[in-house]
């Protein structure tokens, strides 16, 4: 499971498929060096987003996980 907490970086290490739905709902971010550092919850507000886009993309990336 993943939390709007965990560094970019780390949920694509963990879950590499996480990368199509962070693509497909905007998040293009995922090769830029600041997603190390960066919170998946503080990438998305940096590409405008709120808090009901971000709990919508962890709960697809979570939903996906448990399949």
């Amino acid at each position: 499971m993943i939390t709007k907490e965990m560094t970019i970086v780390d949920i694509i290490q963990k879950y590499p498929h996480s990368i199509e739905i962070m693509f497909k709902n905007g998040l293009h971010c995922i090769g830029c060096h600041v997603s190390a550092q960066e919170s998946l919850e503080e990438g998305c507000k940096a590409h405008g987003m709120d808090n009901k886009q971000i709990k919508s993309i962890v709960d697809e990336i979570n939903k996906k996980i448990k399949k």
